[in-house]
């Protein structure tokens, strides 16, 4: 058992037979839900300065990853096998150069359903961090993605959570 766990905490997505199951929300209470999740792409120096100087052959990577960022936060469900399908109220992405070498990534979801949306905004910024990937491979491909979290997420039985500040 994690040291963190309590001896009546039990997975939901397990059935008494300890099958993979996808949880029955129809009893939960239908509460505003929203999620922050952030991650980074580190780079060289020279590639930060091609992204923010309009550079990269590919285009606009901050645009790009944006756009890739939200559309995946709206398919969460046909990616991560036991995820309910919502109908996000609002996703937000944000992309920032942080000299001299990384990107930071910050995506925000909103829904008024059942169930949470921490999947969804986790999913944003994998693959916003992932198309920055892609378009800059041809210049960089030593980039690194990492620090991949959940920094927030409020509503819902369990209530507000917030990683602590390190």
């Amino acid at each position: 058992m994690p040291e963190h766990a309590t001896p009546d905490m039990r997975l939901t997505h397990l059935d008494s037979l300890g099958n993979a199951r996808m949880v029955n929300v129809g009893d939960k209470a239908v509460t505003r839900r929203e999620a922050q999740a952030s991650g980074f792409v580190v780079m060289r120096p020279a590639t930060l300065d091609a992204i923010v100087g309009g550079d990269v052959p590919k285009g606009d990577v901050f645009a790009t990853a944006r756009l890739a960022g939200i559309m995946a936060a709206k398919r969460t469900d046909e990616l991560i096998p036991l995820c309910h399908r919502l109908g996000l109220d609002g996703v937000n992405v944000t992309l920032s150069a942080l000299p001299p070498d990384r990107v930071a990534i910050t995506a925000r979801v909103a829904v008024t359903a059942r169930t949470g949306v921490e999947m969804e905004a986790l999913t944003a910024v994998s693959v916003a961090a992932l198309t920055i990937y892609d378009m800059c491979k041809a210049l960089d491909r030593s980039m690194r993605i990492g620090d991949i979290q959940l920094d927030e997420k409020s509503g819902g039985r369990s209530g507000h959570y917030q990683r602590e500040k390190q």
